[in-house]
């Protein structure tokens, strides 16, 4: 499948590209996992904030994560809310994603560090992609956890 990915500011969204990307992670974070937490945590809105969009030809968000500024959830920047829709899963799309992450990240904030909050289930998905745990495992909304650190020097 081939998308077109967007990197964009809060401000520069269209409202049916905001309305699609709420949609596709509240699907996916709250339905899916079943796990009822509040999802708009305000740094969306920070204006550093990237928010990298997959879209298909249709202009339907199909991928989407949020690429947030060192100090706002970490010291390093960090990327998450990593999500692919139900649909177009098994495709590759969610590496094609994190590679994009990752460029745009050292692009903004070349500090060689990103840290993440990973889904444990999904350690060897990052793994692959060059992340290196650095925590135990813990709880978040009810999911185990646990942090992760890529030095992409």
């Amino acid at each position: 499948m081939s998308l077109t990915w967007l990197d964009v500011g809060f401000n520069e969204f269209t409202l049916e590209q905001l309305y699609n990307v709420l949609q596709l992670r509240v699907d996916v974070f709250v339905v899916e996992q079943n796990c009822p937490y509040s999802e708009l945590d305000g740094k969306d809105k920070n204006i550093h904030t990237r928010h990298l969009l997959g879209v298909d030809e249709q202009q339907n968000v199909v991928a989407y994560c949020r690429i947030l500024a060192p100090n706002v959830s970490y010291p390093q920047a960090s990327i998450g809310r990593v999500a692919i829709a139900k649909t177009v899963r098994g495709q590759g799309l969610a590496y094609q994603l994190m590679q994009h992450a990752i460029a745009i990240a050292n692009k903004h904030w070349p500090d060689d560090h990103i840290q993440i909050g990973a889904q444990d289930y999904l350690r060897h998905f990052y793994q692959q992609l060059g992340f290196v745990v650095n925590s135990e495992v813990y709880l978040e909304d009810g999911i185990p956890h646990l942090d992760m650190l890529l030095n992409y020097s």
